[in-house]
């Protein structure tokens, strides 16, 4: 596949671009594959990608239902942060983090990288003794973080009401090297390196059921037909259960829409990333000028993508008081994604009850932030049967009472 540099949009000028290559092929699916991945999506083709690059697997089909990316990479608020208080979830999405910051050169393509910094808000005095308590964590577990009184806070946010009647803000837990990358581009970046690497990604194409024979995965039924493969890994977000349904087992999850939405793009105003956890409303301003705005989950498990209008009402009304300027601004557009949330608000990374059918899911709603670090340790589980960065979110411990409680810990699962 040709290499995107400066010297070739400038070749492709002078051609009037009409030699560009497609970044990723459609082919028909074989009729069998060393590995398969079902789910398109950012976990899903980071974990394919990492399985050729880092252990020479490339005989691999990324099954998608839909198209490439149109779940919840599509869907979320590209929020980039590892600042969590448990060792193993720091640790995943710490590697996650570093690995956001040479994305674009390992997969040759601009997935618009930010690292603007993220402040996650006290605005409660039980948040500022629990940001202060996670600080202390991350700098054991080597993550750059730090908490900073409201005066630093206001320096950051020059457009922040911090004396707010009802949520003043008493200071806030600064991540300076979190951020933000362009969700798509994540997704289109890693296809193109998959699909480079020779595996197939296979769009447009539903699994409907799970084959097995004596115990393991013999293969995926699908709406053309059924493929066989050594190694199944079911990586679908908020299907996750029906899939796992197929195979046989069942998952400590529920799914339900995250509500999010974006506003008319506006002249810069804000650098940073902010997150209000009291209010559980979070704000960053997009590249187009857009102020992208995140809020809560149903309360209420379902499947729809579309936008709930009373979280609009309960986010936006927050965030006005905290953010004045916004009540001044109309809304562009409106979604949900489907999440699947466990008990403990942590993932699952695991082998399952069938040999050789490995599950990744529960991110919640924290997964475009995980995205390269899952797909590294995904991969990993696959490849050689045991990950560190993934040893602790096992489906065994459930039954084991061996949480990792991040629901609390960390003030917000986003």
């Amino acid at each position: 596949m040709r290499k995107y540099s400066a010297f070739a949009v400038a070749r492709e000028a002078f051609r009037h671009h009409k030699g560009w290559e497609r970044a990723w092929t459609s082919p028909e699916p074989k009729a069998s594959y060393d590995a398969i991945i079902v789910g398109a999506g950012g976990h899903g083709l980071a974990s394919a990608y990492y399985l050729g690059k880092n252990f020479g697997i490339t005989n691999v089909a990324v099954i998608e239902k839909g198209w490439l990316g149109g779940g919840n990479t599509g869907r979320n608020t590209t929020i980039i942060r590892s600042n969590y208080l448990q060792d193993p979830s720091a640790a995943i999405y710490e590697k996650a983090r570093s690995l956001y910051e040479t994305l674009s050169q390992d997969l040759n393509y601009n997935i618009m990288f930010s690292p603007r910094g993220v402040i996650m808000l006290a605005q409660t005095h039980h948040e500022v003794r629990g940001y202060i308590r996670t600080a202390h964590a991350n700098a054991l577990q080597g993550v750059d973080t730090r908490f900073i009184d409201k005066h630093e806070v206001k320096k950051l946010v020059p457009i922040m009401n911090i004396e707010g009647p009802r949520y003043p803000v008493l200071g806030g837990l600064w991540q300076p090297r979190g951020g933000t990358a362009r969700h798509d581009a994540v997704a289109w970046g890693y296809a193109r390196a998959c699909s480079d690497m020779g595996m197939d990604i296979i769009q447009q194409t539903e699994v409907t059921g799970v084959r097995r024979e004596c115990g393991a995965v013999a293969g995926v039924e699908t709406t053309r037909g059924f493929i066989g493969c050594k190694k199944l890994g079911i990586v679908v977000a908020g299907h996750s259960g029906v899939v796992a349904e197929m195979a046989g087992f069942r998952l400590p999850l529920e799914s339900v829409p995250l509500q999010a939405l974006v506003s008319e793009p506006i002249k810069p105003c804000m650098d940073v990333v902010v997150m209000a956890n009291t209010v559980h409303g979070y704000l960053s301003q997009s590249d187009k000028g857009e102020m992208v705005i995140g809020g809560g989950t149903d309360s209420h498990n379902n499947y729809t993508q579309r936008g709930s209008f009373h979280h609009v009402e309960e986010t936006v009304r927050a965030l006005v008081e905290t953010f004045p300027m916004l009540s001044r601004l109309k809304m562009l557009r409106q979604w949900g994604g489907i999440v699947d949330v466990t008990g403990d608000r942590s993932p699952i990374l695991s082998k399952t009850p069938v040999e050789g059918v490995f599950i990744n899911c529960g991110w919640g709603t924290g997964g475009f932030k995980a995205i390269p670090g899952s797909g590294w340790g995904f991969a990993e589980l696959m490849a050689k049967g045991h990950s560190p960065l993934t040893a602790e979110f096992g489906m065994e411990r459930f039954k084991e009472g061996r949480f990792i409680d991040e629901s609390v810990a960390a003030g917000v699962a986003h």
